[in-house]
C-alpha cells in the first residue's frame, strides 16, 4: 500500500511495498492535502509525490524496480525516478497486467485521477509495486491517487467517452502533445513529454480555468472554434483550411497538411483542436461543450412552434408499457454470467447464442438484452473484481447502478447506434472508431427535456422537432465520412434517433412508451427516474432492505451492495427479474456449496450481508456444520474380494503378494495400492495359486515373470565332455 506522510511536511504519497499486508493497511496515515508552498505544484504530479516520500521508501522503490540513480545529473533522484517510471510499458498498454489491476486503473481515471475507497480494493498490489498508484489515509477511508503523468498516457477504454479530452490526448502523435505541453509550461517542452504534460493537465481538467482559457482566445480563433462546433465538432484538413481562410496548401503523403501557423495551430496548441491521424480535426467533448453553451440557448426560439404545438394538447395514450429500473437486469446479467457454462472472453464482443439464452431466461427483448450486457461489461460488472466492495461498481448499491450505466451509454464507447452490430466490441480492433454518435444522443436528451417535462410527446412531433435541428446537416456530413472509415453502412440520422429514442432510451429506464406502434410510432414520457437523471439529482428508490418472501426466495432491494449480491452466485440461483432480483437458495444448492468448501460461518455470512436469515436455513446451516466424526481417505487402485480368510491371510502376508495391498485392509477383502495394475495383480497371485475373477470370467496374465538368473543352471544340460560347450536352455521372456 502507498500512505501519505513527507519528509517535508506535505501530504506525501509512500510506496509502503516492504510492509506486510496488514501493516501496510493499519498504519496511520496523515490526511492533510499537499501544500503548493513546499513542493511548489500540484500533488498529484509525480514528481511531487515522489519528493514527498521518506528518503527509506524512495529508496525502496528505486531498488524493487531497479532504477539505476546517476549522482552526477543536475536533476535530483525523485526526477530521476519520475522519468524512469513513465516509462513502464505497463500504462501505456494496461492489458499486460492483470484483470483487476486493469479494472481499479481504470476507475481510478474515470475518477478524475482519485478515488476514494472504504478498504484495500484487489489488484492495488502490482499497481503499488510499480509505482504506479499511491494511497493515502483520509477522513472517508482511502484515497487512490494515480498521478497525472500516468493519467495522461492510459489508453482509452469501453466506459470512456472516445471524445474526451483525456482520451484524445492520449492518442495523439508526439508533435501535437509538444506543442500543448509548451503552451501550457511557458517554454519548449522535453521528454518524457508525459510529464511536461502534468502542467496542461492541471488547466485541461479544472472546468472554471478551461472557460476562462476559452475566453481569452482571439476572435478569430474564436470564430473558427465556434464553426467547427457547428457542423458536428470534426472537420478535415481541407475543411479546416477553408473556414479559417488559409490559402497556404502543403499536400504530403496524406494528402493536404494544416500550417504550423494561424488560427489552427493556435487551437492546436491548447488543446482545444486535437488533430488525429491522418487528416482529421477534432474539439475534445469539454471544449464543445463551453463554446456551444451559447448556440444551445439560441435554439429554444427556432423550435418554439412545436413545443407549443406538444404542449398545448394532451397526448396521453389508452396504454403504456413502462420502463423498468435498468440496475436489476444488468445485476441479473452480471449474476448469470458468473454461472458455469457462460464462456465471455475478454476484448470480444457477448456471444450472441449467450444473449439469446438470457433473454429468454429472463423473459426480456435479446436488443434489451444486448445493451445492458454491453454497458455492464463497459463498467467492469461482469469483471472477478465486481465482487469486491472496495471499489466500484461493486462497492455501489443497486439504485445506483441504474446512474452508472446511463452515463457510460451517453458516452457512446460501448454501444453505438450507429452500427448494424451495436456493441462495440463486436467490430474487429482496427474498426471501432467511434462515429458521432454522441452528438445525436444530446439531441435526442435535449429534444425530451424541451418537450417532454412530465408530459407524453408524439414521436412524429418529436421527430419534426429533431429535424429543425441546425446540428443534423453537420453530424449527416460526419456520419457519411465514419461510414466510409469503417466501410460500415451509415443509416439515415433520423433512423439512429428513433433507435436512440425507442429502443436504447427504454431499456436505460428514462423513457416509458404508450400507444400502439404504428406509422407514426407511439408517445414518450420521460420516467422520474430519468427526469432525475438528466437534472443531475439522485433518482427516488425503495430504501426497504432486502427479504426472503419464503423461507428460501430472497428478495433484493435497491438498497443492497452489489458486491455481497454477488457473493452469492457459489449456491443460490437467479429466479426472476423484476423491480426486484429473486433469488433462490435451494437445500441442494447449499448443500453442493459446503461439499465444494465453503464454510458454514462464511456462507452465514455472505446471506446476513443481504438479508436477515430465516429460522429454516438457519437451521438448515447449524445442522449442516456439525461434526460427528471424521473419515480417512486412502488412495487405492481397486479391491480384491476374498472370502477365505485363510487366503486373504495367505495374499497378505506372503511374497511377493504382500507389498501389492493396504495393510489394514476392510474385512473379506484387500485394497490394492494405487500404483498396481491389474496384470501385476493377477501373475502375483497365480504364483501363490490363488486365481483371480472378474465379472464370473477367470482372468489370466498376458505375459510371464522372466525367471531369475539363480535359476537358470538348473534347466541346463549337463555336458558329456570337457571340450564340448554348454548351450544354455532357452529362457522366457515377455510377449
Amino acid at each position: 500500500m502507498t500512505s501519505i506522510g513527507g519528509r517535508h511536511g506535505e501530504a506525501a504519497l509512500e510506496p509502503a511495498h516492504g510492509a506486510s499486508k496488514g501493516q501496510r493497511a493499519s498504519r496511520a496515515l496523515d490526511p492533510e492535502p499537499a501544500s503548493d508552498e513546499t513542493g511548489g505544484g500540484s500533488p498529484r504530479r509525480l514528481d511531487h509525490i515522489l519528493r514527498a516520500l521518506p528518503d527509506s521508501e524512495l529508496a525502496a522503490l528505486i531498488r524493487r524496480l531497479g532504477i539505476r540513480i546517476d549522482t552526477q545529473k543536475r536533476i535530483d533522484a525523485p526526477s530521476q525516478v519520475a522519468r524512469a517510471l513513465v516509462g513502464i510499458p505497463d500504462v501505456r498498454d494496461p492489458s499486460r497486467l492483470q484483470a483487476s489491476s486493469r479494472e481499479l486503473l481504470h476507475r481510478i481515471a474515470e475518477a478524475g485521477g482519485a478515488l476514494v475507497v472504504p478498504t484495500l480494493p484487489s489488484g492495488l498490489e502490482p499497481l503499488v509495486a510499480r509505482g504506479v498508484v499511491y494511497a493515502r489515509k483520509i477522513d472517508e477511508g482511502i484515497e487512490l491517487v494515480l498521478p497525472t503523468a500516468f493519467l495522461v498516457q492510459l489508453k482509452s477504454w469501453e466506459s470512456e467517452d472516445p471524445r474526451a479530452l483525456r482520451a484524445l490526448l492520449s492518442q495523439a502523435s508526439f508533435e501535437t502533445v509538444s506543442a500543448v505541453a509548451a503552451h501550457y509550461l511557458g517554454r519548449p517542452a522535453t521528454p518524457p513529454i508525459a510529464l511536461s504534460l502534468e502542467a496542461a493537465w492541471e488547466t485541461l481538467c479544472d472546468t472554471a480555468r478551461l472557460q476562462s482559457e476559452v475566453e481569452r482566445l482571439a476572435p478569430v480563433e474564436r470564430r473558427l472554434l465556434e464553426a467547427i462546433e457547428a457542423v458536428g465538432g470534426e472537420v478535415d484538413t481541407q475543411e479546416l483550411l477553408d473556414l479559417e481562410r488559409e490559402p497556404m496548401r502543403l499536400r504530403g503523403a496524406t494528402g493536404i497538411t494544416a500550417s504550423r501557423r494561424g488560427a489552427g495551430f493556435a487551437l492546436e496548441r491548447r488543446a482545444f483542436l486535437i488533430p488525429i491521424h491522418p487528416n482529421r480535426h477534432v474539439i475534445p467533448t469539454e471544449i464543445a461543450n463551453i463554446v456551444g453553451a451559447e448556440r444551445r440557448k439560441a435554439r429554444e426560439a427556432r423550435r418554439a412552434q412545436i413545443r407549443s404545438f406538444v404542449l398545448e394538447e394532451d397526448h396521453a395514450p389508452r396504454r403504456a408499457r413502462f420502463a423498468p429500473d435498468p440496475g436489476m437486469l444488468a445485476l441479473g446479467l452480471a449474476y448469470a454470467v458468473r454461472e458455469p457454462g457462460s464462456d465471455v472472453r475478454p476484448g470480444v464482443g457477448t456471444p450472441r447464442s449467450l444473449l439469446v439464452r438470457l433473454a429468454q431466461r429472463f423473459g426480456r427483448d435479446v436488443e434489451m438484452v444486448a445493451l445492458s450486457a454491453a454497458v455492464s461489461r463497459a463498467i467492469g460488472l461482469w469483471e472477478p473484481s465486481a465482487a469486491s466492495a472496495a471499489t466500484p461498481p461493486g462497492s455501489l448499491a443497486v439504485h445506483e447502478l441504474g446512474r452508472v450505466l446511463f452515463d457510460t451509454w451517453r458516452r457512446g464507447g460501448a454501444w453505438d447506434e450507429a452500427r448494424p452490430e451495436r456493441e462495440v466490441l463486436r467490430a474487429a480492433s482496427e474498426g471501432r472508431e467511434s462515429s458521432p454518435i454522441g452528438a445525436l444522443r444530446e439531441m435526442v436528451i435535449d429534444a425530451l427535456q424541451e418537450l417532454g417535462e412530465g408530459r407524453w410527446v408524439p414521436w412524429a412531433s418529436l421527430r419534426g422537432y429533431l429535424a429543425a435541428d441546425d446540428r443534423i446537416g453537420g453530424v449527416e456530413r460526419l456520419l457519411r465520412r465514419w461510414g466510409d472509415r469503417t466501410s460500415n453502412e451509415a443509416p439515415e440520422v433520423l433512423e439512429i434517433t428513433r433507435r436512440i429514442a425507442l429502443e436504447s432510451l427504454p431499456a436505460l429506464g428514462i423513457i416509458d412508451l404508450g400507444g400502439d406502434d404504428l406509422d407514426d410510432g407511439p408517445a414518450l414520457r420521460l420516467t422520474p427516474r430519468g427526469r432525475a437523471m438528466l437534472a443531475g439529482t439522485s433518482p427516488s428508490f425503495d430504501p426497504s432492505p432486502s427479504h426472503f418472501v419464503e423461507t428460501q426466495i430472497l428478495q433484493i432491494a435497491p438498497s443492497a451492495r452489489i458486491a455481497h449480491v454477488l457473493a452469492l452466485v457459489p449456491f443460490a440461483e437467479i429466479t426472476r427479474i423484476g423491480d426486484k432480483v429473486d433469488l433462490l437458495l435451494a437445500p441442494s444448492s447449499i448443500a453442493r456449496a459446503l461439499s465444494a468448501g465453503l464454510e458454514s460461518d462464511a456462507l452465514r455470512a455472505r446471506i446476513e450481508a443481504v438479508a436477515k436469515l430465516p429460522e429454516g436455513i438457519s437451521q438448515m446451516l447449524i445442522q449442516a456444520s456439525v461434526v460427528i466424526g471424521r473419515a480417512s481417505f486412502v488412495p487405492a487402485a481397486g479391491f480384491l474380494w476374498v472370502e477365505d480368510a485363510e487366503i486373504r491371510e495367505l495374499l497378505r502376508t506372503r511374497r511377493p503378494a504382500s507389498e501389492l495391498f493396504i495393510d489394514p485392509s476392510p474385512p473379506s477383502g484387500l485394497l490394492l495400492a494405487p500404483d498396481v495394475d491389474l496384470e501385476r495383480l493377477v501373475r502375483r497371485c497365480r504364483a501363490l495359486g490363488v486365481e483371480v475373477e472378474c465379472d464370473g470370467n477367470l482372468l489370466r496374465a498376458r505375459s510371464v515373470t522372466p525367471m531369475p538368473s539363480s535359476q537358470e543352471a538348473p534347466s541346463r544340460a549337463p555336458s558329456t565332455s570337457r571340450g564340448r560347450s554348454r548351450t544354455p536352455a532357452p529362457r522366457t521372456t515377455r510377449s
